[in-house]
Formats: structure tokens, sequence, C-alpha cells
């Protein structure tokens, strides 16, 4: 009897549990979606205007805190001194410089970890390169999503380079500062040489 009374029980709780579950894998889309409609318009082509996926009003809507604490520290130091803006020389999601128009792109949340909801993006990004098989290679870039304030928002951005290795976009950031504040002034004073 206890076996049918707990069989009933789960019959009517674990739906609800999948549902929370992917409602939250869901909503963790909300923010991975908006990041990835600016990338792939900034690589379409044509005249339309670069989105900055970090400008003031992005960086506030979807990203977490402590991320955003991060960006905002790393860019004291701006990587080109003509935009005196971003921390990077690059686009963080294709992971270079140059791309071409974006195909084949996948965006697949994942069942949610603790208070973490990872949402993976698979795209290629250098199929009018030409036809050899680097070119055709999948990039694979995932966002870890969590909530603040009841809203889901992007906490970290981990790209995984050509050889495999992964590369958190927050510890990139850290090291950024690192390397400014390691970096000898030019302002010590000189001692007199003896003449």
């Amino acid at each position: 009897m206890q076996k049918i009374a707990a069989a009933a029980l789960l019959a009517v709780f674990l739906p609800l549990s999948l549902g929370a579950n992917s409602a939250a894998a869901a909503d963790a889309m909300t923010p991975v979606k908006t990041v990835m409609d600016a990338t792939v318009s900034n690589w379409a082509g044509g005249d339309s205007d670069w989105q900055d996926i970090f400008d003031e009003s992005k960086l506030k809507d979807l990203y977490s805190k402590d991320f955003i604490a991060k960006y905002q520290a790393a860019a004291q130091f701006p990587a080109a001194d003509e935009d005196g803006i971003s921390p990077f020389d690059y686009d963080v999601i294709v992971g270079g410089q140059d791309a071409c128009p974006l195909q084949e792109l996948n965006i697949a949340p994942q069942p949610p970890k603790g208070d973490t909801t990872e949402v993976i993006a698979t795209f290629k990004k250098s199929v009018c390169m030409g036809t050899e098989a680097d070119y055709q290679k999948t990039t694979t870039v995932r966002f870890e999503v969590i909530k603040e304030a009841g809203k889901p928002v992007i906490d970290d951005i981990i790209t995984v380079d050509d050889a495999g290795q992964t590369n958190s976009l927050k510890s990139v950031m850290q090291d950024i500062v690192k390397q400014q504040q390691q970096q000898p002034t030019d302002q010590t004073p000189q001692q007199d040489q003896p003449q």
C-alpha cells in the first residue's frame, strides 16, 4: 500500500518539478538569445551598426552583479586606445576579430544544476573563409545563467578554444586587471648617480 501511495505522489510531483525545470531553462534562454541575436547581427554583413553586447543598458539588463563588477574593473584598461571603452580587442563570443555570417546556430539550455542553468550556443563562424576542415568547425560557447531579483542573468561566458581549452570570461577580466596592476609605472623616482 505504501508503494502505491509513493508512486501516486511521484506521479503528481515529478511532472511539476520537470515543468519547473523546463520553465527555468526557458527563462535562462532570454539573456543568451539577446547576446546571440546581437552577435549574429554583428557578423551578418551589410550596413547595420555594431551592437556592443556590453553597452550600459545590456550590461545592466543581461548580466549578474558579479559579472558587471568584473567587467567595469577590466574596462578601466581599454584594449584599444581608439575606442577607450572595451577591455577586449576581439569579439568574445566568436573568439576573434574576424568571422563570417554565423551558420547553424543552435541554443540549448541544459537541466539546471543548483542555482545555475547552463545554456550552450553552437555555431559555425568561418564557413565563408574556405572549404578546409578548420573553417567548418563548430564553435561552442557556454553561458552560465543564474537568477538575481527573480530575473535570469548571465553570470559567466565560457568559451572553448580550438585546442579544447575552456576559458571563463570572468577569469579573463580578472587577469586583465591583475596584469595592469602588476605593470611597473614610469614614475619611479630616479636617484642621483655619483659623477
